[in-house]
């Protein structure tokens, strides 16, 4: 009785942390289907991130992720996609560089938008190239991460104090988050996390397994076979046709 009782209250606590470290979504939010080849994802993008969510769905309403490829797999990381030439790439080929020729402005919002396990961010160039830490325009990863304990989180802290100058702190909520579901905690506050899945994690999961080639590119390709909005508040209200207008001109016979 006691153990039961101790995991629900365990599991509670669980529910309690989710709430107080999600966004507080007052308005509804947009969301992407992508249907792979291992099965469908569905994403849906925080309005914390504005600049991102509608780049995405821009990119999105190009048709620009169709038939790409998930370039970049590693296991108990993440998965990639984005590479604009990964789309007809030939087997082997080395991918990572395709991109379109502008960037984003980082929009990072802690500790409300962290990697949690089924977080979309942003991927970019490293900080030497680019210190402001902008967002590439089209290349994605998924977050799958792995669980963290204590010793491991304050290690990751260690790292981040030093990489972002102490401006990066993992919370109390956020160390549960990261104990009890998994994610990657070092590149928080240096790419911008911008959705999450909402269903399809288990075919991240899958994804991640696969095994791959000395670049993490997959040895079995796996594409994005289509990516749709399948909803978008933002949206501008379609123009309301204009009514012909009818000639009140007799017509002669």
């Amino acid at each position: 009785m006691r153990k039961t009782a101790m995991t629900t209250f365990r599991g509670c606590l669980l529910s309690l942390v989710l709430l107080m470290t999600s966004p507080v979504f007052a308005q509804e939010r947009a969301e992407v289907l992508l249907e792979t080849t291992e099965g469908n994802i569905r994403i849906a993008l925080y309005n914390e991130t504005p600049l991102h969510r509608d780049n995405f769905l821009k990119v999105v309403g190009m048709q620009l992720y169709d038939s790409l490829l998930f370039h970049r797999v590693i296991k108990d990381f993440m998965v990639q996609s984005g590479d604009l030439n990964s789309k007809y790439a030939k087997p082997g080929a080395l991918l990572g560089t395709g991109e379109l020729d502008y960037t984003t402005e980082a929009e990072f919002r802690l500790p409300q938008l962290f990697h949690r396990r089924g977080a979309v961010a942003a991927a970019r160039e490293g900080d030497k190239v680019n210190p402001g830490r902008r967002s590439g325009a089209c290349q994605f990863y998924i977050v799958w991460g792995k669980q963290w304990d204590d010793a491991r989180l304050a290690k990751v802290q260690e790292r981040l104090d030093t990489l972002t100058q102490g401006t990066v702190k993992i919370t109390p909520e956020m160390a549960e988050v990261y104990k009890r579901m998994g994610g990657t905690p070092h590149l928080d506050g240096q790419y911008t996390v911008f959705g999450e899945v909402i269903e399809g994690l288990d075919i991240v999961e899958r994804i991640q397994q696969v095994a791959t080639d000395k670049n993490d590119r997959p040895l079995t390709d796996i594409r994005i076979l289509r990516a749709t909005i399948t909803k978008n508040p933002f949206a501008p209200a379609p123009k309301p046709e204009k009514k012909k207008q009818i000639s009140r001109r007799k017509q002669k016979k």
